[in-house]
């Protein structure tokens, strides 16, 4: 009833891209703004690891398509967003989380580590946004969420990781300031601990069981339970609404409790 409510209240389907959506808080988040009426593109390095995403909003009615495409890489991208022009429509709401973990203490941290976390994440972000942008601005509307962290804060062993979290703050809250005279929204989301394939990597990186990571966890978040992808769908799925046009520039944490 609620989902079906959600689509309903949507009086033009738009397109919306979300990177990263293969897996974890990118497949949620496709799987979300298609309940909620958007055409999806279900963005991923690998085309056919999206099939899964992709599968499960056509399965419920929805409407996706599987696209392949390295965000840190201009061709592939200018590619990917023409293509999802040409097959779905315009893509008016982006976002960006695509990510990866390459954790290390500062000593240990190489070189490459630190470029291919500021690559994907960052450099990501800035391409898919400039590549989507000029869609929205012919449209009049768009709606831009980035995943930041509460790693933005800091956090031992991700310096890279933490960096680019910071970044895409200051990313999204000079965004805000320059399109929103076009009827374009920016904001993040900066999740808390939530359980995917990326806390497990991180999990393993400091030797522990990955259920007993989740518990230990648990004790210290004031709702005494891990977020769930769906948990962070949820916030970005209010950022991309239709009548949040005069929320922009903003950074919600959503981890269960404040952080300080």
């Amino acid at each position: 009833m609620g989902e079906e409510k959600r689509s309903m209240s949507t009086t033009e389907q738009r397109v919306a891209v979300v990177t990263g959506a293969a897996r974890g808080i990118g497949a949620a988040t496709a799987v979300r703004l298609a309940a909620d009426g958007r055409a999806v593109a279900v963005l991923d390095l690998d085309e056919a690891a999206c099939g899964e995403t992709v599968e499960k909003i056509t399965a419920a009615g929805g409407t996706a398509l599987a696209v392949g495409c390295d965000v840190s890489d201009s061709n592939q991208v200018e590619a990917a967003v023409t293509r999802v022009a040409a097959e779905l429509g315009p893509p008016v709401v982006l976002v960006n989380n695509a990510g990866v973990l390459r954790d290390n203490l500062l000593f240990k941290m190489s070189e490459s580590d630190w470029d291919t976390v500021m690559n994907v994440h960052l450099k990501g972000a800035f391409l898919m946004t400039r590549a989507c942008q000029k869609y929205m601005v012919d449209a009049g509307f768009g709606r831009i969420v980035s995943l930041s962290s509460s790693s933005a804060l800091g956090n031992r062993g991700q310096a890279n990781y933490a960096a680019v979290k910071a970044g895409l703050q200051g990313f999204t809250k000079t965004l805000a300031k320059e399109l929103g005279k076009f009827g374009i929204t920016a904001n993040a989301v900066a999740p808390g601990f939530i359980v995917t394939d990326m806390t497990a990597q991180t999990a393993q990186r400091v030797g522990m069981d990955f259920e007993e990571f989740q518990a230990v966890a648990a004790t210290q978040i004031p709702v005494q339970r891990v977020g769930r992808p769906e948990d962070i769908a949820g916030a970005i799925a209010f950022f991309t609404g239709d009548d949040t046009g005069f929320v922009s520039g903003q950074v919600l944490y959503v981890a269960g409790g404040p952080l300080n």
